[in-house]
């Protein structure tokens, strides 16, 4: 029978995060759920235990003592994590390099480049022991190309794929395998946050296109999941047919 995997999502209580868990819920995977909302988190275990044990930690991904304790007070049978996936980002403002406010700029690289690395930090030593392990972080084509007022944000995603990068080179002599998934315009609450709560701000993002769904990238980290041993997707980016490139979008 095949090996039950233990993963670990962050930021698992909306989008990606949430759709990856209902789908790695039904695929024979066991799960640590993490996120900053309590009753979320509890919410979606409560949904998943029909199909696989479920077990939730509550952090912010900034605070490294937070993930720390987190981590290292796992139940011994939760210790072996196979997979990580970094999904806890964030996108604040969409303002010129010159009228960015610093409360945004911290609060993207905090939580896209510290947090990844701060949880990453954590989970490693185990995967390393054990020689084997899979992690994944989720980029952006922002991390891929520089668009107008996109300055911190892109860089923090630019800095997501070179530590995937990094990752995959450093951790190589262990057998782990890394990969980095770079979705364009995807329907979450990302924009609601980006737009500090501005429903229509946000709606109009998407609007006269089919973006992709938390389902499509979720189906995608599945992939990737289930490839041979032997096999590592190293790099993905996907978009939405009606996009090009992060600036080039057919609306209706």
């Amino acid at each position: 029978m095949l090996h039950t995997r233990i993963a670990l999502i962050t930021g698992a209580t909306s989008g990606i995060g949430e759709a990856t868990a209902r789908l790695l819920a039904k695929n024979n995977f066991k799960l640590i759920l993490c996120g900053r909302r309590e009753e979320r988190l509890q919410n979606l275990a409560t949904e998943l235990t029909s199909h696989t044990s479920i077990l939730t930690r509550v952090f912010d991904v900034r605070n490294k003592e937070a993930v720390v304790e987190a981590i290292t007070t796992l139940p011994a049978e939760w210790k072996d994590i196979d997979v990580l996936i970094n999904n806890a980002g964030n996108a604040h403002g969409l303002d010129p390099i010159q009228t960015g406010n610093e409360d945004d700029w911290d609060a993207m690289i905090d939580i896209n480049v510290k947090g990844l690395l701060y949880v990453s930090k954590a989970v490693m030593p185990e995967m390393i022991r054990r020689t084997t392990g899979h992690i994944i972080n989720i980029g952006s084509i922002a991390g891929k190309e520089v668009y107008a007022n996109g300055n911190v944000y892109c860089a923090s995603k630019y800095a997501v794929d070179a530590l995937t990068k990094g990752m995959r080179i450093d951790l190589n002599a262990y057998g782990i395998k890394v990969t980095a998934i770079h979705p364009g315009l995807v329907e979450t609450e990302f924009s609601l946050v980006r737009f500090k709560g501005d429903a229509e701000r946000a709606a109009n993002v998407y609007k006269g296109l089919e973006p992709l769904k938390g389902q499509d990238i979720a189906d995608l980290i599945l992939f990737t999941l289930t490839r041979p041993a032997h096999v590592v997707i190293a790099d993905l980016v996907v978009l939405p047919t009606a996009q090009a490139s992060a600036t080039i979008v057919k609306r209706n």
